[in-house]
């Protein structure tokens, strides 16, 4: 069972996701804190993100999303993995698990990786997996325009890395920082990286893989397929293809608004 630390707050927390880079961020946060709570799946296959009881949650229609009792005694509502992320440290984790004193220098350094990574690598990859894996008719530029981008920035991080004393982005430890990173890293061949050609950056992987917090997390709420798929091509072909024809679907329904 988890365990909640010592705070004064008691989690009321609902988390609401799909196994994906994004949608496993929250759980392993959730996980490296200890703290107690409920998960919704959600079915990006049905749609079930632009239902409207979703859209009262988050009204951009996407995971990972949460809800909370706030300090006032009413719900919060939060989305957006990075807002979800920064929340959770803040209001519970008093002993920086994760996490550097708020206006502490290595704490701004996590908030310039936590910005890096949603402004950069998920935007950037996001785009090379739908060139790479669902667009309809392969568009060469495309594919190359996002994976060189995705390659830039692997770049930068296996740099940070390389000087790292302690295998980690930020400091001495894990943080949000790795956090953020780690689902989309770990799915790098989805993209069509070859993650190989950054050695600091495939160890770091390795190392993140191994934390207990993040092994359970990346299962929540589905299982992780992502060594299963790079492991047999013709299975990760065919679960492209599946994924393609509801990702198609959800952009013909959204140009229809």
């Amino acid at each position: 069972m988890a365990v909640v630390f010592d705070t004064e707050k008691v989690p009321d927390i609902t988390l609401f996701s799909s196994g994906t880079p994004n949608g496993i961020k929250i759980p392993i946060t959730l996980e490296e804190l200890g703290l107690t709570y409920k998960t919704v799946k959600i079915d990006m296959a049905k749609n079930t993100q632009k239902e409207p009881w979703f859209l009262e949650i988050n009204p951009n229609g996407r995971i990972p999303a949460l809800t909370d009792t706030f300090s006032d005694g009413e719900q919060i509502r939060l989305f957006e993995s990075g807002s979800i992320m920064q929340y959770l440290v803040e209001q519970y984790d008093t002993k920086h698990l994760i996490s550097y004193p708020k206006g502490s220098r290595l704490s701004y350094e996590v908030n310039n990786w936590l910005f890096f990574m949603n402004a950069g690598v998920g935007p950037m990859q996001g785009q090379a997996n739908h060139f790479h894996r669902y667009a309809p008719e392969k568009i060469q530029y495309g594919v190359d325009r996002y994976q060189n981008e995705t390659r830039r920035l692997y770049s930068v991080l296996e740099k940070q890395l390389a000087k790292s004393t302690s295998g980690y982005l930020v400091g001495s430890k894990c943080t949000l920082a790795d956090i953020a990173h780690w689902g989309w890293v770990h799915a790098a061949f989805w993209a069509g990286i070859d993650i190989d050609e950054f050695p600091h950056l495939k160890a770091w992987e390795a190392r993140m893989f191994e934390r207990p917090a993040v092994n359970k997390g990346r299962n929540i709420p589905d299982r992780d397929r992502m060594p299963e798929l790079a492991a047999n091509k013709e299975l990760a072909e065919s679960s492209a293809r599946e994924a393609s024809k509801w990702v198609m679907k959800g952009q013909e329904a959204d140009a229809k608004k």
